[in-house]
């Protein structure tokens, strides 16, 4: 046993002068430290001193003026189990640690001055602070063209009716808005989708969304940083190439996001019409359209030969190269 212990005791790095001060302990455990001086024949000061690599490693205890030493096996199991805690940590420091990198080396990375002719700083900002809905407000009364959202969440925010009749003030001026909210959504908040569209807004779902996003027009786009759910801080930009890059995103969402039937007005909306036919394009089955809409095969047949109609062909693939050729799809 004592060569067990012994190396058990060396693979925690205890010098051998420590290790025998362990064994001379043990048989000790429970007495005051002057009482274990004496047996030990070591003088108080000196013996404290030559305590602290067995109380770091916990193979030894002070309780009040007593020393305890604690079985190795139990002792060793608790540095082991304290030791991989640490190990965790590290290795969860690392981690973010390695992510982080390529963003200070991006960071860095950038032409020589010698090497640019002019430089001019990017237009938008990070920003923290401030009225969000009154920004909102602002942006909208001095933007044009469509209004594009992503909406993860933001129905059960406090100021979702005020954003409602923001959004009702520029849909009366003609301007159109479209958003795709997360399928939960339909479930979940089912009257403030159906309040979005009564007011005109043309809406779409995706199983998931991986952030706010709103962008009005081709000047302005805000979202948050890092991106994800928070209000702020918050990046506004207005650098036109930026905002043309994820409109491309969101129209690239919004091609596979999904009509909702209930939602939607009339029987030949665009939006729909389209999905329609990007459906029958790709070999889609009546019953697979209508579980991606969520309505009864009968309506999406309906529907189908009433798309045909209005293009004059008699079957899919010639409903396919019409559409096309009128620019639909």
């Amino acid at each position: 046993m004592a060569a067990d212990s012994s190396s058990v005791l060396q693979s925690l790095g205890l010098d051998r002068a420590s290790e025998q001060l362990y064994h001379r302990l043990a048989p000790v455990s429970g007495h005051t430290i002057l009482g274990v001086a004496r047996l030990v024949q070591e003088r108080q000061a000196d013996l404290l001193r030559q305590l602290q690599p067995l109380l770091q490693l916990g193979l030894v205890e002070l309780d009040e003026d007593r020393l305890v030493v604690p079985p190795l096996a139990e002792a060793v199991a608790e540095l082991v189990e304290r030791e991989a805690r640490r190990a965790a940590t590290a290795a969860e420091r690392l981690e973010a640690l390695a992510g982080a990198v390529p963003h200070l080396v991006a960071a860095t990375t950038r032409p020589a001055a010698r090497d640019l002719a002019e430089v001019r700083p990017l237009d938008g900002e990070l920003s923290t602070g401030g009225d969000a809905l009154e920004l909102l407000g602002q942006l909208l009364r001095v933007s044009r063209g469509d209004m594009l959202w992503l909406r993860p969440d933001a129905w059960a925010m406090p100021r979702e009716s005020a954003v409602s009749d923001l959004l009702a003030q520029a849909i009366a001026t003609g301007r159109r808005s479209r958003a795709i909210y997360p399928a939960r959504a339909l479930t979940e908040a089912p009257d403030a989708l159906q309040a979005r569209a009564r007011l005109g807004e043309q809406v779409r779902v995706l199983s998931e969304l991986p952030t706010r996003l709103f962008i009005l027009g081709d000047a302005h786009a805000v979202l948050p940083e890092p991106l994800g759910f928070a209000d702020e801080p918050r990046v506004h930009l207005r650098q036109r190439s930026v905002v043309a890059a994820l409109t491309m995103w969101f129209e690239e969402l919004w091609a596979r996001a999904a009509p909702v039937p209930t939602l939607d007005s009339g029987e030949a909306r665009p939006d729909l019409r389209q999905f329609l036919l990007e459906q029958l394009v790709a070999g889609a089955t009546d019953e697979v359209i209508a579980r991606k809409l969520g309505i009864s095969l009968r309506t999406v047949r309906r529907r189908i030969a009433h798309l045909m109609a209005e293009l004059g062909v008699d079957t899919r693939f010639q409903a396919g190269v019409e559409a096309a050729r009128r620019g639909w799809i």
